[in-house]
């Protein structure tokens, strides 16, 4: 039985992918800088390459959200200051909010019946801002962002601290659904609970990192539950 949901936020429940190009978008052209398709998908591979290194712990989350503008300017060869680009793509990035189908009808269908919780790795303030602008906050019991929390997805400190707030908390009735197997699922297996992993891409699995089920749209998350509690 699952009492205690784990939701991660990003391409979870909001939409990041379209947020990130909107806000990168908005940046790049404040500093004279052409947001070509090529360059937004250049951009976002790199940003990926750097978060996961930090998941591996071989960068810090300083180091992470420069890294990822030095690295673009250096192939693009431009002299472009990657603080000053960084800050005016994060405060960007805070505004406004898309959703993934379905999210905020799965918010509420869930809510009544089960204690569901934010776990989300990024930047404080601009997490709380997006939470805000979508009005989904009142769904959660309590939200743990990793600036906040001190450490990382998937690190087991992170899922730790999460699990020492939750009242009442049992490993054996709780749940991560996230869409990243290096940080929601391999942090749900390593803290010791069930993860559900939502792959709407259809991407290839990892033989490392097997979630204990699989969705590909959130509408089929309640059906899973049922199961999961019937079972």
């Amino acid at each position: 039985m699952i009492r205690t949901i784990f939701f991660d936020l990003d391409d979870t429940l909001l939409d990041f992918a379209r947020a990130e190009r909107e806000a990168l978008t908005r940046a790049f052209r404040r500093f004279d800088i052409d947001p070509a398709p090529g360059v937004l998908d250049r951009y976002h591979e790199l940003n990926r390459q750097q978060w996961e290194l930090l998941e591996e712990g071989r960068l810090t989350r300083p180091q992470v959200l420069l890294r990822r503008f030095d690295l673009l300017f250096a192939e693009l060869g431009l002299d472009r200051s990657s603080r000053q680009v960084c800050d005016a793509y994060e405060a960007f990035l805070a505004q406004g909010h898309w959703f993934i189908p379905g999210a905020p009808e799965l918010l509420a269908a869930l809510a009544p019946r089960y204690d569901l919780y934010l776990a989300s790795n990024g930047a404080s303030a601009v997490q709380c801002s997006r939470l805000e602008s979508a009005g989904i906050l009142p769904y959660f019991k309590d939200i743990f962002i990793s600036e906040e929390v001190g450490f990382d997805k998937p690190s087991p400190a992170f899922f730790q601290a999460a699990f020492a707030a939750v009242p009442g908390f049992s490993r054996e009735t709780a749940l991560m659904v996230g869409d990243s197997l290096t940080s929601d699922i391999r942090g749900g297996l390593n803290a010791g609970i069930r993860t559900c992993w939502f792959d709407p891409h259809d991407r290839p699995p990892r033989p490392d990192i097997v979630p204990d089920w699989r969705i590909t749209a959130l509408n089929q998350l309640p059906e899973l539950l049922e199961k999961i509690d019937n079972g």
